[in-house]
């Protein structure tokens, strides 16, 4: 059952597609300032025409293939996570804006396990630190040639001005559009799927949902074992349920539940316990 209090609580997640409407004004770089020195804690190709600072991830990357430490990178990486975490994946990503339009539109969403969000460590371990690492960026798995984001906002807008300017076109590669004509589908069958499997920022910023200022607070008096919060929640397993887990978002949609609301780092310990993903046939 759905009490007054949390109504009151889900009308905030009703901002949420407004909230990501207006930050797009700060990413897509309406005035042409292109701060590209200085990262956003989003994903967003810095080489798209419309892109005010650059991409933590792209930075990484190349620091790695640089063999040099992306201090002012990591600092912002490391103070936005420690605030907020995944929040910046459900409220302020562009990237994930665009995922969340795309699923809008009225197909068969399929629930993917929760193990595949594991995934997006070894995309992070792999593509982003190690391989840059040691093979540098020309390699064909450095991960900025792979990035369907990259292909999206950078390569196709591109691809349209050589065209319009009459110029000779740089198609991105066969690999790349494979890549970007896969995501696209697949956004339209499951829910996020960029930043369920794959995202290298999401798997940083959900290291930092249990620490984090903001998070999702379960208090076990109130649940009745109802499964709404489970049944709300559009990233998870259906075989698991209540809020903070790795791959939650932090949507908002599950506080229609009684027993979650928004908490902070400065809630009593005994009040988050029970937080984690529970299976079924323990209820």
């Amino acid at each position: 059952m759905v009490n007054k209090n949390s109504r009151k609580k889900w009308r905030l997640a009703r901002w949420r597609p407004w909230v990501q409407a207006s930050f797009l004004l700060v990413w897509l770089d309406p005035l042409m300032l292109r701060w590209h020195g200085v990262c956003a804690p989003v994903f967003h190709c810095y080489s798209c025409p419309l892109a005010t600072f650059a991409c933590p991830i792209g930075i990484l990357a190349n620091s790695c293939a640089l063999h040099i430490i992306p201090l002012l990178a990591i600092g912002v990486l490391l103070v936005v996570g420690s605030l907020f975490g995944s929040l910046i994946c459900g409220w302020v990503c562009p990237f994930g804006f665009l995922q969340d339009l795309i699923g809008k539109i009225p197909t068969p969403k399929l629930r993917l396990p929760g193990w595949m969000g594991w995934t997006r460590y070894a995309v992070l371990v792999g593509l982003v630190l190690v391989i840059p690492y040691y093979f540098g960026d020309g390699n064909w798995y450095f991960f900025c040639r792979l990035c369907p984001a990259g292909a999206l906002e950078a390569s196709v807008p591109y691809s349209v001005q050589q065209s319009m300017a009459e110029k000779t076109i740089v198609w991105p590669t066969i690999t790349k559009s494979a890549i970007l004509i896969v995501f696209l589908l697949a956004t339209l069958f499951t829910w996020r799927p960029w930043c369920t499997l794959f995202c290298p920022l999401g798997a940083i910023f959900s290291l930092c949902n249990y620490v984090s200022l903001v998070f999702l607070r379960f208090q076990p008096s109130s649940c009745n074992d109802c499964e709404l919060c489970r049944d709300l929640c559009k990233h998870r397993d259906p075989s698991q349920r209540r809020g903070s887990d790795l791959r939650c978002i932090r949507c908002l949609e599950c506080v229609q539940c009684n027993a979650l609301s928004i908490g902070t780092v400065f809630q009593k310990q005994e009040n988050l316990v029970e937080i984690s993903p529970r299976p079924l046939d323990e209820s």
